[in-house]
């Protein structure tokens, strides 16, 4: 995995429940280069939001358990930083996070000048240089800093936006805040997850060419975690297709979407509705991670699946460059 960014490697989490211990991410491999845009996609509860919290270290510690593997960034070994050099020098400095919902994010008793400058007080890169600024002078460097990266997510009169309450702007703008804040500390990966689901489709569109603009422009990693395959086809440069906690397929996207290897991304991409099909499903259900299926867990609900395919999980395979998917029976051009 040399020249990447960040490397999963064989990690595996577990969730304590009154039902039992659920196995939620069974040995996933998942690799960012820098400047790339990498989605990840799946059905809901397929592991996507616990593998972004995982990388950050902000899994519920009283019912999260990492069973074992590996998050290198920078040379380091994420999962065994000790948690106070984890929030001083990567989360919201090196690693920095977009939610899923703005209206959540921000505390609604303080104004959103208040919220930016606390985390400038913080995490500001002006912290990093040499000869940091202080006093007065950092501050006005910082508010500088907010209001040039105000405009560069296209939100009108910052000076006047700042003196607001949350409730006081709109959920398209509250969105833009958040990716102005992501951006600020100068991270080298954003960790971007269902950044779009509040908003309307016109407004998803506008956040989805922002967010894409300023990765490029800034240099910035992007993992994009989403349910919508339309939006993975807009802003990524790669797809990661997970499935119950494993990784199944990944692929640059256009062959993503045009030569699908595995039977469940096949299904995933079937399942978009159209005018011709309308709407279709993909038949059976998600297991259950208290007590997952051996081997490939997509084999209940694949009409290909044999015994090997119970018996053991698949090995990553070369499906073409920079295409790997796990499946004893992957599909073929033809096929795809």
């Amino acid at each position: 995995m040399d020249g990447d960014l960040i490397a999963v490697q064989d990690l595996r989490v577990s969730f304590a429940s009154d039902a039992g211990i659920a196995r939620v991410l069974d040995g996933v491999q998942c690799a960012i280069r820098p400047g790339e845009i990498r989605g990840l996609v799946g059905e809901s509860g397929c592991g996507k939001t616990t593998l972004a919290r995982a990388i950050l270290g902000i899994l519920p510690p009283n019912a999260a358990r990492i069973d074992s593997g590996r998050v290198t960034f920078g040379g380091r070994n994420l999962l065994d930083l000790p948690e106070a050099r984890l929030a001083a020098e990567v989360r919201g400095r090196e690693i920095a996070y977009i939610p899923q919902d703005p209206s959540t994010a921000f505390n609604p008793v303080f104004t959103i000048g208040t919220q930016i400058a606390d985390l400038m007080r913080w995490k500001s890169p002006l912290a990093r240089t040499a000869n940091p600024p202080t006093g007065r002078a950092r501050r006005e460097a910082d508010h500088a800093r907010v209001v040039a990266m105000l405009r560069q997510v296209q939100l009108p009169n910052p000076e006047a936006l700042l003196r607001k309450y949350p409730h006081e702007v709109s959920g398209g703008q509250r969105q833009r805040l958040m990716i102005a804040m992501a951006l600020l500390p100068e991270p080298k990966l954003v960790i971007a997850d269902e950044p779009t689901t509040a908003l309307d489709v016109t407004v998803q569109a506008q956040i989805l060419k922002l967010l894409k603009g300023l990765a490029r422009e800034h240099n910035v990693a992007v993992l994009f975690t989403t349910h919508d395959l339309g939006a993975a086809y807009e802003i990524c440069d790669r797809i990661t297709v997970m499935y119950a906690g494993q990784e199944v397929e990944e692929a640059p996207v256009a062959e993503f979407f045009n030569r699908p290897s595995h039977p469940y991304t096949r299904k995933l991409l079937d399942s978009l509705p159209s005018a011709e099909t309308g709407l279709r499903g993909i038949p059976g259900e998600i297991p259950r991670l208290i007590d997952p299926p051996p081997g490939c867990r997509f084999n209940p609900r694949c009409e290909r699946a044999s015994a090997v395919c119970l018996a053991q999980r698949p090995p990553p395979e070369q499906a073409g460059p920079g295409h790997v998917v796990r499946c004893h029976h992957r599909l073929t051009d033809a096929e795809a």
